[in-house]
């Protein structure tokens, strides 16, 4: 069969879209970390979306930090690739012509260096999960594991800092697109950290005063292609596409506007541009998210697969609701216009919808590093009665405690040592109690404490 490429791409039915601008004459303007199907589904759409309407050199460049895998799928297809849109009213397929370099960091580090050093590059952005980041449990940045890991985020930051410092050019724009609260501060933090680690101060000083981390908020339902999907895609197109990438028609991004120079226009394909993230980013995370992961532990517990499936059980719908109408919609302040009932009713429509197969396991991984923002800060600030969210909350400790490796934590063998050691209400302490490792995100009142041990022991 006929792979997807440049050659190749002229043979595309008629009814797949087209990049609407020449590629070869687009400069790269942005390097991307964390190459994945999240990113192909949205930010690389925005910035197509840019370029389409005459918005030139904003091309972009991708690094995998460690996997060559989506290297090896782009590659040969010349960063070409499909985005499927899928809902009950059918589908629709566009061709992705904004990535035009894919590299990876750990086997090509120094071409990441000259792309983060290029005069061209003007914006870096970011999608390598919240684990990337490496925050201890209380917030602060794991300075250790980043100088352990050797290859982290920080390593390339910190080395682009310097290098555009030494060679007079100007400072970039660092983009977080993951699902942390206040994630360009987080960014901003450990990148200053690892400069000073390094001793470089008066990198750390340029970075500080004239580099940007402007916050973030990201939103776009992409589950994880199967083979099924590209054989799907492949009939459509005639041709196949390693690459392809199936997501929902919804698609949010929110920045803060707050950059070093220029930009894409990224409004020209729907992005906000604000002066404040915070309210949209709450409401993302403690309503979206943190009802992703409810489905996620209680689904699996049911033996469902599927985000769709979940949320139709008449066992966990109700949960659901109330974690997002009645507990996360009331733990913070809506921006002026933000109707929040009506973004529950659009949530829930697009949980239901068939037409995706999001696995519920995809959702369920790196457990402790999502229920900080998605369920304990909203713990935090509610204040008050909150049931469903220690339903959830109680389900993923269950969930950890069952030992299932198809769904990996990077805290898992501490959160092992814990079951193995006592029972659910010790389990608690030392995870929430004074002290805990996670007690700096929330702590539980009495009444709570016993009221998630009953749930536990459900």
């Amino acid at each position: 069969m006929t792979r997807l490429s440049e050659a190749t791409a002229a043979h595309l039915p008629a009814g797949v879209s087209r990049p609407g601008y020449d590629r070869a004459s687009q400069r790269i303007g942005i390097v991307h970390l964390g190459l994945g199907a999240f990113h192909r589904a949205h930010q690389a759409v925005y910035t197509d979306d840019a370029m389409a309407a005459g918005d030139r050199d904003w091309a972009i460049a991708g690094a995998s930090l460690r996997s060559a895998g989506v290297h090896d799928q782009m590659a040969p297809q010349d960063g070409l690739y499909t985005v499927t849109e899928r809902s009950s009213e059918g589908e629709s397929v566009r061709l992705i012509g904004a990535i035009r370099e894919v590299t990876v960091a750990a086997k090509a580090p120094e071409r990441l260096a000259a792309l983060l050093a290029a005069a061209d590059t003007r914006i870096v952005t970011l999608t390598v999960t919240e684990k990337g980041y490496w925050r201890r449990p209380d917030g602060a940045t794991d300075l250790a594991g980043i100088v352990a890991d050797g290859n982290s985020i920080y390593h390339h930051l910190a080395r682009a800092v310097v290098a555009r410092q030494a060679a007079g050019l100007a400072p970039l724009t660092l983009v977080s697109c993951d699902n942390l609260p206040d994630n360009g501060r987080v960014l901003r933090a450990g990148v200053a950290a690892f400069l000073n680690h390094q001793g470089e101060t008066a990198a750390r000083g340029w970075f500080e005063r004239d580099w940007r981390c402007p916050n973030t908020m990201v939103d776009r339902i992409v589950p994880a292609v199967t083979d099924g999907d590209r054989a799907r895609v492949e009939a459509v197109l005639g041709m196949r596409d390693e690459a392809a990438v199936v997501t929902e028609p919804y698609r949010q991004w929110v920045i803060e506007d707050d950059f070093a120079g220029d930009r894409p226009r990224w409004e020209l394909g729907g992005a906000q541009f604000v002066a404040d993230v915070a309210p949209y980013e709450t409401a993302k995370l403690r309503m979206l998210n943190g009802a992703h992961s409810a489905l996620a532990y209680l689904g699996l517990e049911r033996g469902h697969r599927f985000v769709h499936e979940a949320v139709a059980d008449p066992a966990i719908r109700p949960v659901v609701e109330r974690l997002m109408r009645q507990e996360a919609a009331t733990s913070f302040t809506a921006a002026e216009g933000q109707q929040l009932d009506p973004y529950a009713d659009a949530l829930l429509a697009r949980f239901a919808n068939v037409t995706l197969e999001h696995r519920l396991s995809q959702i369920a991984s790196d457990g402790s590093q999502k229920v900080g923002p998605r369920w304990l800060s909203s713990l935090a600030a509610h204040g008050g009665d909150a049931p469903a969210t220690l339903t959830a909350l109680a389900a993923w400790l269950r969930f950890i405690r069952t030992g299932n490796d198809a769904s990996p934590d990077p805290r898992r063998a501490e959160l092992a040592r814990l079951w193995a050691q006592g029972d659910a209400g010790r389990v608690v302490d030392a995870l929430f109690g004074a002290g805990g490792s996670m007690a700096g995100l929330w702590q539980p009142t009495e009444v709570q404490r016993q009221a998630l041990v009953r749930a536990i022991e459900l």
